[in-house]
């Protein structure tokens, strides 16, 4: 199974606090900068309907420009995806 894909901008705080956050919970990601590799960016759109980040991506399941607490949120409301992106 492929990782779940975070898009992330180069500068973006939000994104920052998501990488951190991630990271600190030992999950996963296929990170994927837009700034940095704009031919990613149609990806984004197609993914998430938006081009803002950060934006998670697990197969159909989108959270799109969330800060953690909508993250939070959004993985209590869907146990089952919050378990396929490697949370317990």
């Amino acid at each position: 199974m492929a990782k779940p894909k975070l898009f992330v901008k180069q500068g973006c705080p939000w994104c920052v606090e998501a990488l951190d956050y991630f990271e600190a919970r030992k999950i996963e990601l296929e990170v994927i900068d837009v700034r940095t590799d704009s031919s990613r960016m149609p990806e984004l759109i197609k993914a998430s309907g938006q081009d803002k980040t950060p934006t998670l991506q697990n197969e159909n399941f989108v959270v799109a420009d969330f800060d953690l607490g909508e993250f939070e949120v959004a993985m209590s409301q869907n146990p089952e995806e919050a378990k396929k992106i490697g949370f317990n």
